[in-house]
């Protein structure tokens, strides 16, 4: 069992299961453009990569990523987005308990995103987590994104607690890179959005679960 002064999250593929929103919007994109809707799985695996990489799966094949088409179209996605970001999109199941469990015992959490504030904070609203989350740094609100070390020591700061008597959960190698050069604790969740060939073990974060429950439980709390 942990003992941390607070908690930090990541967002998507952590904390809320954005995925199937994410799923929705490119497969409506791809229809609208005469292209075939893709495998809610292959998206899945991508959502934690950002919007680049969720566009590049349905027209990489088509359009070079650096180019002003491409861009174009990743602006058309993210427009639609932000219309149907909280369409479907919810904590995983048991976070809210685990949440719950946080706030019992006066332990503050918050969320530490590689997603815009445009998408992030309507986002928590819309899911009733922007009373709650006693932090919510996005990358428009640092110079130095994850994996630096600039957007958790923010947080930490933000709340009052020092770096290394927080926890760091995250679904992504940068996540786990970031809260080590912060000198936080880092916990990696296997439920997340990883593909299939990603070894979790060698991001060697200091504990790996499977599992909300089994985060519960890492966290004292179940």
């Amino acid at each position: 069992m942990l003992h941390a002064d607070a908690v930090l999250f990541d967002l998507d593929g952590t904390l809320i299961d954005t995925a199937p929103d994410f799923a929705a919007v490119l497969n409506r994109q791809l229809q609208a453009h005469g292209r075939s809707p893709l495998p809610y799985a292959s998206i899945r695996a991508a959502v934690s990569q950002g919007s680049r990489a969720v566009v590049a799966l349905g027209f990489g094949d088509r359009f070079d990523l650096a180019s002003d088409e491409f861009e174009a179209l990743r602006q058309e996605f993210l427009k639609s987005y932000l219309v149907h970001l909280a369409d479907e999109t919810q904590l995983f199941p048991g976070m809210n308990e685990l949440l719950t469990g946080l706030e019992s015992r006066a332990i503050p959490w918050g969320i530490v995103t590689n997603k815009p504030s445009l998408y992030t904070l309507p986002l928590l609203k819309a899911l009733r987590l922007d009373s709650r989350c006693k932090v919510a740094i996005c990358p428009d609100m640092v110079t130095h994104t994850k994996p630096h070390a600039e957007p958790m020591l923010k947080a930490a700061q933000h709340i009052g607690i020092r770096p290394e008597r927080c926890l760091y959960v995250g679904d992504h190698l940068r996540d786990i890179e970031a809260g080590r050069n912060a000198g936080m604790t880092t916990i990696a969740v296997r439920y997340g959005y990883i593909p299939d060939d990603e070894d979790v073990d060698a991001w060697q974060a200091d504990h790996t679960v499977d599992t909300v429950f089994e985060l519960t439980r890492l966290l004292g709390l179940a």
